[in-house]
């Protein structure tokens, strides 16, 4: 594409990016995205090196990345384009496959509903089990993989594909029976209590199902997070307001986290 010389006002380029050329300006005033210049009328004119950028951008919007990580990442000085095009492509293959899976299970269950074929229990858990590690990439996958690493979420995510369903029964069981002694001691208030203790343990079981080894720094670092992101909070603290700091507490003392 090298030496193509078109140049775009904001409405050219919104049309042909598919935004709204109040975006633009947006992108603009955060600093992300500006024209290449100012034409004698005023208009921000785009070139081809803006227009390049602006895809980038739209990727990294489309992969849930939000705008100040987006700029503090294509504004770096090592900011490679055509090797982050290269990690899109790989992302949006994968993204492929697991749509692929999705929908060839969801056939699989309409032809099972319309009484063309029998779908075993072990094939809708296959299905579910997919659609649960989309919705938690969704949900908690940037920060997860920014915190823990590619590697340690994708092997978590191979266990749990691995899984079967006994043992995924048994995973709830554990989490339902940590939220019962925790409710208990959160009652007591001790986070150092022989019950929230059992719980903390019964948060290192629950864990150790997704993860391939335990430290006591990483079982700490996550019981942080529970506190740090709003979105986890809320998972916990919907059984009892404060629930996830009480977590927390309990698996600091029980880790020896300062």
């Amino acid at each position: 594409m090298g030496g193509d010389t078109t140049e775009y006002t904001v409405q050219k380029l919104a049309e042909l990016a598919g935004v709204s050329t109040r975006t633009l300006r947006y992108y603009d005033e955060f600093g992300i995205l500006k024209p290449a210049r100012i034409n004698s009328s005023g208009y921000r004119i785009y070139g081809q090196r803006e227009v390049d950028l602006l895809q980038q951008i739209l990727f990294y919007r489309e992969l849930g990345l939000s705008l100040e990580n987006i700029r503090e990442i294509v504004t770096q000085p090592s900011f490679d384009g055509t090797r982050a095009l290269r990690k899109h492509h790989d992302k949006l293959l994968e993204k492929r496959q697991q749509l692929d899976l999705l929908i060839a299970n969801v056939e699989q269950t309409l032809a099972h509903k319309e009484g063309q074929i029998i779908m075993s229990d072990k094939e809708k858990f296959e299905g579910f089990k997919q659609k649960l590690i989309e919705d938690n990439e969704k949900k908690y996958g940037q920060e997860i993989r920014e915190k823990y690493g590619d590697s340690t979420v994708d092997q978590s995510n191979k266990k749990l594909k691995g899984m079967t369903e006994e043992q995924y029964a048994a995973i709830q069981q554990i989490e339902s029976e940590m939220f019962e002694f925790l409710l208990q001691a959160m009652e007591a208030g001790d986070p150092a209590s022989v019950l929230a203790q059992k719980s903390a343990d019964l948060h290192r079981q629950w864990l150790s199902f997704y993860w391939n080894s335990y430290t006591k720094e990483a079982h700490a670092g996550v019981a942080q997070m529970y506190v740090d992101d709003e979105r986890f909070t809320a998972y916990y603290d919907k059984h009892r307001p404060g629930l996830a700091a009480f977590l927390r507490d309990a698996v600091h003392v029980y880790t020896g986290a300062k």
